[in-house]
Parts: C-alpha cells; structure tokens; sequence
C-alpha cells in the first residue's frame, strides 16, 4: 500500500471521455476536465478576490482539481441519466462515496487519508469556494457544448448541455464572478461566428431573462 497506486491511476482519467454515447468532433477526458475546471476557478476566485472576498486558496485548487477524480471508479455517466431522479441520484452518489473511501482506506498510506478524504469528498457545497467550483464545473460544461455547436455537429443534446450549464450558472448570479462572466466573457462568446449564432442568443436571453 502506497502512493504509486494513486499516482498510477491518475493515467485512468485521460481514458474516460466525457459525455459518452454522443457524436462529438473534439474528445475531452476527465483528466482535461479537471485541469480546466481548476483555471476557470483560478479566474473566479480573482474575480471574487478583487471585490473583496476572502478566497481560500487551497480549499478552491484542491476541490477544484480533485472533483471528478471519482469517476474512475464509475465512470462519466450521462448527465440526464445521473439526474433522472433524486433517488437515483443518490444512489450513484452513495456508490461513489462508498468506493471512494475503500480506495482510501486500502490503496493509501495511514498518514495521507485524512488529506484525501477531504480532497475526494464533495466538493460543491455552501462555501465561496464550492460555489466557485459549481460555477466553474459548468462554464467549462457549455464551452465544451459550444464547441461541438460552433463546428456544427448536428446533435441537438449539445444544445440542450449549453442550455442547462446556462441555466445552473445563472443559479449563482448573486456572485461577483457570475456576474462579471455575463457581462465580460459570455458577451464575446456569442460573438463568435458559428451556424447556431442567433439560437443561441435566444436561449442565452430566454434564461438570463429568468433570473
């Protein structure tokens, strides 16, 4: 029992694709989802910083960078699916917990399980920083949407994926980060040229009109 069994399986996350079962142009893996969802929440919590918040740092990076190392146990299930019911959802969270701490408590060392189980704990809950990772989470989710809709593939799910992590960010627009994604980022995304512009603004108003 060590380390290297750790260190060996982060290798695991750069097979397991994301949204699995859908035609796609650009394959994305856990491991690159990981990564991007840790900037993403690096640029939020300067936002948040700048106005004022206190960040904490390590909880943001180690949430951020460890939130689905946990799929290599079972997998990216389809987001529809994984949200089909509350019981389900559950369910697949309990396997996930139960699994998660078996890894811990047979793979490693006595003096580091109390420092991962933190770290592969849940991670989007109450705190700036778990808001921070919910927002960051789907941003990265509808940049991914958006690129399958910008090179025009023809499944309609991307859409709906774009039209859902909108809707979850919107969730959050009481945060300093949120707002400035509206009002800075999102702007110029939707200036890009691609078949689906006008949709796409339209569902972008729809929503934002919502909250």
């Amino acid at each position: 029992m060590g380390m290297h069994q750790y260190l060996q399986s982060l290798s695991n996350l750069e097979t397991i694709h994301r949204a699995p079962g859908y035609f796609k142009y650009e394959e994305h893996s856990v491991a690159a989802h990981s990564f991007k969802v840790t900037q993403i929440a690096q640029i939020l919590g300067d936002i948040e910083e700048n106005a004022g918040q206190t960040v904490n740092w390590r909880a943001l990076y180690e949430k951020a960078l460890n939130h689905d190392y946990t799929e290599r146990f079972i997998g990216d299930i389809k987001t529809p699916v994984k949200y089909a019911t509350p019981t389900l959802r559950q369910m697949l969270a309990d396997v996930d917990a139960n699994l998660t701490e078996t890894f811990i408590q047979n793979e490693l060392p006595a003096e580091f399980q109390a420092a991962y189980r933190r770290r592969l704990s849940e991670g989007k809950d109450d705190t700036l920083e778990g808001r921070i990772l919910s927002v960051a989470d789907k941003v990265d989710l509808l940049y991914e949407s958006f690129g399958e809709i910008q090179k025009g593939n023809p499944e309609s799910v991307y859409t709906e994926i774009y039209r859902e992590s909108l809707r979850t960010i919107v969730a959050f627009a009481d945060m300093v980060s949120v707002q400035y994604f509206f009002k800075e980022i999102l702007p110029d995304l939707l200036a890009e040229n691609f078949t689906n512009q006008e949709e796409l603004r339209r569902i972008t108003q729809q929503i934002t009109a919502e909250k």
